[in-house]
């Protein structure tokens, strides 16, 4: 009779030890796979597919998967080290995930078709002409460079460093301007925060509005 119930607890075990040996730190069992993990952790805020509908949330579809990844990565603090970029939200959705998980979902993303951001409601002609101006040409006066040089002339960017960057959110893309302006995002390299202190907020507005018409 021993035996039998010891034979018993090894079966109920063995069915619960996938379960346990998946688990995360928060006590939840981590999704088996990178379409999982899209349509579980990341679809509230970037959709299944990574086309965010929120404006204030960047599209992640078609982006670079080097360029996801190390982002994923900054966000991750660690027990020996604060998050690179600072993010209390994706900090906690990354928290989980390991480097594998976070690569798996970087090449998920970049296969995925873009659908561009609608226009900005609040960006007329001239405001759109002024960022493709500042886009594609810069602004000598104030030692302004050209945004086509890091992120191509049609926004494609130039992977891993520089990230795509057409039809997306034009509320996304100023803010992450002035979180370089401001100093609080310095994960990346420091070009950003160089170029974005000799930008006016009208210019850095124009440049969103123009960013996020570019297909």
């Amino acid at each position: 009779m021993k035996m039998i119930k010891n034979t018993a607890m090894l079966v109920v075990l063995a069915l619960f030890t996938p379960a346990i040996s998946a688990e995360t730190t928060d006590g939840l069992a981590a999704p088996a796979t990178v379409e999982e993990t899209a349509s579980g952790i990341c679809a509230g805020c970037h959709s299944a597919d990574g086309n965010s509908v929120i404006p204030m949330n960047p599209i992640l579809a078609g982006q670079h998967a080097e360029y996801i990844t190390k982002q994923l990565i900054d966000f991750k603090a660690t027990e020996s080290a604060p998050a690179k970029r600072n993010s209390p939200v994706m900090s906690s959705m990354v928290a989980a995930l390991s480097q594998d998980d976070m690569k798996k979902l970087g090449e998920y993303y970049a296969k995925q078709k873009t659908n561009p951001s609608q226009i900005a409601s609040d960006a007329d002609e001239k405001i759109i002409e002024r960022g493709k101006i500042l886009y594609h040409g810069g602004n000598i006066a104030d030692g302004v460079p050209a945004c086509a040089s890091c992120h191509g002339p049609n926004g494609s960017g130039i992977p891993p460093r520089y990230p795509a960057v057409a039809g997306q959110h034009a509320e996304y893309t100023l803010t992450q301007l002035n979180l370089f302006n401001t100093g609080d995002r310095g994960n990346d390299n420091q070009v950003m925060q160089k170029v974005l202190t000799r930008m006016s907020g009208q210019d850095k507005r124009a440049v969103s509005a123009y960013i996020s018409t570019m297909r």
